[in-house]
């Protein structure tokens, strides 16, 4: 766990963008979750995203899926398990806005982090949506690009990767989970 004393006060202004594999369920890295029985929550995503829907005005989730675009699984299940993710997180009383998913393989393509694209939509959906007054919450270093590129507050998780020594260009803060970041979140109710 790595906390920055310039931590930024969040309040119900500020919208959170999540990776998804590693982040909220579990990555098996080299292979794809490619059906809803395949999916499985990481030990305390439910409890960290029942806190985050109490500080964020958007939580949406910004995920590359390129398991759609080899052929690996269709489209039509990629939506069917974030259907289902999004439902369990609302019973366990967190919330995701909405799951923007790049399926394309080439790395160039505008959607597919750290290119912007997944973002830009967001922000056309929810026009409120201030960059600079947004996190991203991810498990690889194209996930930090993608946020620094549109001045993102970014926070590294280590679930695949050695933590990194900080400061980082990319990363201002890192933790082991969601819930563990989730926990450190300072809003101004708390420093009040």
């Amino acid at each position: 766990m790595t906390l920055l004393n310039d931590k930024p006060e969040i309040d119900r202004s500020w919208t959170l963008f999540l990776d998804r594999d590693g982040v909220i369920n579990l990555e098996t890295v080299g292979t794809y979750v490619t059906n809803w029985s395949e999916f499985e929550f990481l030990d305390g995503a439910h409890d960290a995203l029942r806190v985050l829907n109490g500080v964020f005005g958007n939580i949406v989730v910004v995920t590359n899926q390129r398991g759609v675009g080899k052929g690996i699984m269709s489209l039509e299940t990629l939506r069917e398990i974030n259907s289902n993710m999004r439902a369990t997180v609302t019973e366990n009383g967190g919330r995701i806005d909405k799951v923007y998913s790049c399926t394309a393989v080439n790395d160039d393509d505008h959607n597919r982090k750290p290119n912007t694209g997944m973002a830009i939509q967001a922000q056309q959906d929810y026009p409120e949506i201030d960059f600079k007054r947004s996190v991203i919450v991810g498990n690889s270093i194209s996930d930090m690009e993608f946020g620094k590129r549109l001045s993102m507050h970014t926070v590294f998780l280590t679930t695949k990767h050695a933590p990194f020594e900080l400061p980082h260009d990319v990363i201002d803060e890192q933790f082991s989970s969601l819930v563990e970041w989730a926990n450190t979140i300072k809003t101004p109710e708390m420093v009040g």
